[in-house]
């Protein structure tokens, strides 16, 4: 039996994959040299690394929607992220493009995200605003170029620049300092294109499937979206009597509708800009991948139906304004009272400042961690 070898995989990335696609071997490297693996691709090692990390294992306990302790079968960041690789790897193989970047950019693009969703972001982004706000796309490079610590050489996780750049400029604008090392004058590889969709799509139907199931979002409703009736045409989906098994149909065909319209779109892009190379695609001056108009915009009446539905529901309301009082307090005492930070993050004041200090610790907290920590530092009653 013979080991595959890394020249051998790509070799096979050369012979299978698009000429719009990124190669292993063409990548422009890390920020700390290290020696090639012998049977695996620079990508893989990316991909690797990012699944063996903490802040990876700590996406299990952050907020998708729901806050942990309200279901057990509720999306969390770390399902999240699952489904977005899932998601991503699919598109990437049906286009003959590097599957292995694709998922590594989508396994690591919420790595930053705070405790509690986009509540904790957005109020660590008002706490931060002096020091220019808190993103989370920023603070997963952040996690990948600093925070973790892994290696005896250097911080992070030393990814390749391919994997950083997906990370940096995912469904963010161009407009940040960091995004000066990443070219910002061209398009993201389209494995990392791919990533902004496959998150949309994940998101979008995965929280339609938790509203359902929270009993926020009636079933009958969704029928009514634009987006239901091209998929049941596309399709011809009949809604089953059984509820669960009725609404897993429906999220089921509106992933396929949604890749299957983003595949076809993408296609049809490249071909009309005349894009023929992954020089081409970075150098085309637009996204290439993308959905149909008539697609996108039932995919944005779907957005809007959950925003109004799901996120503004005031049981989704109050959560929320609970998470922003938790991460708003605790970011008060760790600012005003360093002290209170682990010795470890103390050590970091001196070269990072309280404020960064502080909001790279609250960053990193899981949802439960966050709420114990409050109760520690504000209940007299509670232990520390």
């Amino acid at each position: 039996m013979k080991v595959i070898d890394r020249s051998y995989l790509e070799k096979a990335e050369d012979e299978t994959l698009s000429p719009l696609a990124a190669r292993s071997s063409a990548s422009r490297g890390r920020r700390h040299a290290e020696e090639p693996h012998p049977y695996r691709t620079e990508f893989q090692r990316d991909r690797e690394r990012i699944i063996h990390s903490r802040a990876f294992r700590r996406l299990e306990y952050k907020t998708q929607v729901f806050i942990n302790h309200e279901g057990d079968h509720y999306r969390t960041r770390l399902t999240h992220t699952i489904e977005v690789a899932q998601i991503a790897r699919t598109i990437a193989r049906a286009l003959r493009l590097n599957e292995d970047l694709a998922e590594g950019i989508a396994l690591a693009h919420d790595l930053g995200h705070t405790p509690f969703g986009h509540a904790g972001e957005r109020e660590l982004n008002e706490l931060m605003a002096a020091q220019g706000g808190f993103e989370h796309n920023m603070q997963s490079l952040r996690v990948v170029d600093v925070l973790e610590k892994n290696y005896a050489g250097f911080g992070g996780l030393n990814l390749t620049w391919e994997t950083r750049e997906g990370i940096v400029k995912h469904s963010t604008d161009y407009d940040h300092p960091q995004i000066g090392d990443f070219a910002p004058g061209e398009q993201p590889g389209l494995e990392a294109q791919i990533i902004d969709l496959a998150d949309e799509i994940a998101y979008n139907n995965h929280d339609l499937d938790d509203g359902i199931s929270s009993g926020l979002i009636d079933v009958g409703e969704v029928t009514g979206l634009e987006i239901w009736k091209i998929a049941a045409a596309r399709f011809g989906e009949k809604l089953p009597r059984d509820r669960k098994i009725m609404v897993r149909g429906v999220i089921r065909s509106l992933i396929n509708l949604l890749v299957s319209d983003l595949l076809e779109t993408t296609q049809k892009s490249a071909s009309s800009l005349g894009i023929k190379t992954y020089r081409d695609a970075r150098n085309a001056g637009r996204k290439i991948v993308r959905l149909s108009e008539d697609v996108a915009r039932a995919n944005g009446e779907l957005k809007s139906f959950l925003r109004k539905k799901l996120y503004q529901h005031y049981r989704v309301v109050r959560m929320t304004m609970k998470a922003q009082k938790v991460v708003r307090e605790l970011f008060t005492i760790y600012t005003e009272h360093p002290d209170t930070l682990p010795d470890d993050y103390q050590a970091l004041i001196a070269r990072n400042g309280a404020v960064r200090t502080a909001a790279d610790y609250i960053a990193g907290m899981t949802d439960r961690f966050a709420l114990e920590e409050h109760n520690k530092l504000t209940d007299p009653m509670i232990r520390v």
